[in-house]
């Protein structure tokens, strides 16, 4: 293999040619954690009744899924600037074909839950894609590409939902763990034969921040349990109240903790500027508020009978989870196309806009099925292609260039922080909502009200990201890997 330095003008077309097969590995890579995200919701009540367990441990582990998911986006993007792009896609696949072999053979709940603790440190796998595409295509050619993997980011259209379903009700919630892990392996064995070796970007002798890893984890650990069990535990219990206050020591500590590592996590001064805390937060409040009403609000009242629709849950699925993912395939490579072309920040404002106004007719017509089905749907162009490829496309594109797996890694991590934030607080706004009957009425409307607000912080955020600088967006000589 020869790696050469040089400025390549073809046009996207031709700065994929070649690059099928890798793509093709990568989409593999990912899609054997992302359907453990999409699959597994409509099989949860088949793992509470296989396991003998509870729905807030089962709820615990969705929480710690997303969690370490979001610890591992940061740990590893970061970790590849010094090892490089391609090891760390290996270790991610390595950890996602042993998570899921333990929850293939889990025993009890326990084992089940360490199991989507390793699932969720593989999400890293992400954004190792983005950052390895954008050292060595075009600006042109990373658009479509990261298009192609963010489209992965909702499933297989729909299909893995409805199939996750269909395998719980046959074989058990073990068989979709099967199937990911025959996916996993094709992704590990395709990474390692089409995947080239980029160099680091970081002195691989570097001392790597074990110490700020660990507070951010146990950071991030202590907050979002603090609020996806606060309801249960009491909001004012010591145990809540630990999680929480420990939580936020953990991340005072993290941040004191940077301003004096050799090698820091987080580049402090970066994360300052308006290129980056506005993105990381516009990323939290979208996946917050559109992530937690799609997952949990809305599923559960359309198949209440008391107070909802009262559908089946079949039916709920395709109706309101199907139309976002299949539009979202279809429009988040139209999307990366677009990015190159208009700006990334132009895409992720536009897209937060569209979607606070489309949470707003779901949140107002809740009862109206049919136009609570259409609002959704054009969810799949606005939160499926515009926010997920343009906020992956502004975090790879903007980071610093002697630390680009800094930036995206942070916003790999605000993913899976935002899914668990909103996941928690929906809950406790439903549970809140609860009386002796079930859950009423108000405590779905509170639900969707609390993502509205999220969004509405997100639309304010995303406009106060920095407008790119013209200098730092011309183009700029890229990686021409060739095998021999």
């Amino acid at each position: 293999m020869s790696i050469s330095l040089g400025r390549t003008r073809s046009g996207a077309e031709s700065d994929l040619a070649g690059r099928g097969p890798m793509l093709l590995a990568m989409v593999l890579a990912v899609l054997g954690y992302q359907i453990n995200a999409t699959m597994l919701s409509p099989a949860l009540p088949d793992v509470i009744e296989r396991l003998g367990t509870t729905t807030a441990a089962a709820g615990l582990s969705q929480t710690l899924f997303f969690l370490m998911a979001a610890i591992g986006q940061v740990t590893l993007a970061r970790l590849s600037d010094q090892r490089g792009r391609k090891p760390m896609m290996l270790v991610c696949a390595v950890v996602l074909i042993i998570g899921n072999l333990l929850c293939v053979f889990a025993p009890t709940i326990e084992v089940f839950i360490a199991g989507r603790i390793l699932q969720g440190i593989s999400a890293a796998m992400f954004t190792l894609a983005f950052l390895t595409l954008n050292q060595l295509l075009t600006p042109a050619g990373f658009g479509k590409a990261a298009g192609i993997i963010t489209a992965v980011n909702g499933g297989l259209a729909g299909v893995d939902a409805i199939a996750g379903g269909q395998i719980a009700d046959t074989i058990g919630f073990r068989g979709i763990f099967v199937c990911s892990t025959l996916i996993a392996v094709a992704g590990l064995i395709g990474v390692r034969r089409y995947v080239p070796d980029v160099p680091p970007t970081t002195d691989a002798g570097a001392r790597f921040d074990s110490r700020g890893i660990a507070a951010l984890a146990l950071g991030l650990t202590g907050i979002l349990v603090g609020l996806a069990q606060g309801a249960a535990w009491g909001w004012t219990s010591p145990l809540t109240l630990g999680f929480l206050l420990g939580g936020l020591a953990s991340l005072v500590f993290f941040v004191v903790s940077q301003k004096s590592a050799p090698n820091p996590v987080i580049d402090l001064d970066v994360l300052g500027s308006r290129r980056a805390w506005p993105l990381l937060l516009t990323t939290v409040c979208t996946l917050g508020g559109a992530f937690g009403a799609i997952a949990l609000t809305i599923p559960l009242f359309s198949q209440d009978s008391r107070v909802g629709l009262g559908l089946s849950a079949v039916t709920a699925a395709i109706l309101f989870l199907t139309p976002i993912q299949l539009i979202g395939v279809i429009s988040a490579p139209l999307t990366g196309r677009l990015g190159p072309k208009i700006g990334w920040r132009t895409i992720v404002v536009t897209g937060a806009v569209a979607n606070f106004v489309i949470f707003v007719f779901a949140t107002l017509f809740l009862h109206s099925e049919w136009i609570l089905v259409t609002a959704l749907a054009a969810l799949g162009i606005t939160y499926g292609g515009f926010m997920l490829t343009g906020l992956n496309g502004l975090a790879v594109t903007t980071a610093p260039k002697d630390k680009p797996g800094s930036l995206s890694g942070l916003n790999g991590a605000c993913f899976g922080i935002g899914a668990s934030l909103g996941i928690a607080l929906a809950s406790a706004m439903i549970t809140a909502g609860s009386d002796a009957g079930g859950v009423t009425e108000a405590g779905y409307q509170h639900a969707m009200y609390a993502a509205l607000a999220l969004l509405g912080i997100g639309v304010v955020t995303a406009l106060l990201i920095q407008r790119p600088d013209p200098a730092d967006t011309a183009d700029e000589p890229q990686l021409v890997v060739a095998h021999h």
